[in-house]
């Protein structure tokens, strides 16, 4: 069995799985969508304001395979799939959606940046963190570049990632939640003053689903 496994995960077809399951977009581009996401386990960027750390240790969740996580989304009415972590490009990801694809289903991921592209995606939201940086190939390929806003200094960190990512790439300020208080009106302050930004919200969270 042991062995099966291996091979498995050499092929691609099983994957560390914190959680997955059917809810509202609650940030960026594809915010108020109802989606599917599934939250791989394994992280080596460590944001100290992570809320979920416990995805971090990929050796604490139980391996899925690509056809168990397909058959949990048909259950739903679901079409977009978002792949969250940890960090999920740790794992190749190609096996996964390519499946979901051939599927009919539409795959988005949101991601540091910080371990090499794979999957093919419909969607590519970056969020890079200062404790481990993005890779030049994700950032070009982005579609979305969202960063969270701890503190003021955050504001000229994010300009230096929007003059990297394609022109198309929509640009978003996220408020920590934890200092949201202190932060909103500064990133509001901020769009005015640079309208190419937008602000993005942790909506399930105000609407308390998952």
């Amino acid at each position: 069995m042991c062995e099966e496994i291996m091979k498995s995960v050499a092929e691609n077809t099983v994957m560390p799985v914190m959680e997955y399951f059917y809810t509202i977009q609650g940030e960026g581009f594809h915010q108020g969508r109802a989606a599917y996401f599934i939250r791989l386990g394994g992280c080596d960027v460590g944001c100290v304001w992570c809320d979920v750390k416990e995805s971090w240790d990929a050796d604490a969740h139980p391996k899925r395979s690509v056809d168990f996580l397909l058959e949990e989304v048909k259950k739903t009415p679901a079409r977009l799939i978002v792949i969250t972590g940890g960090e999920p490009l740790m794992h190749n990801l190609d096996e996964l959606t390519n499946t979901l694809q051939q599927n009919g289903f539409e795959t988005n991921i949101e991601t540091s940046g910080s371990s090499p592209l794979s999957g093919s995606w419909d969607w590519i939201c970056l969020s890079p963190k200062k404790f481990k940086a993005p890779l030049p190939e994700v950032i070009a390929a982005a579609n979305e570049l969202k960063v969270i806003v701890f503190n003021r200094s955050d504001f000229k960190w994010a300009e230096t990632y929007a003059s990297q990512v394609p022109s198309s790439c929509k640009l978003y300020l996220q408020p920590e939640w934890g200092k949201a208080t202190e932060m909103m009106p500064l990133i509001v302050d901020y769009i005015k003053e640079n309208p190419q930004w937008e602000l993005s919200l942790q909506l399930h969270k105000y609407i308390n689903v998952p």
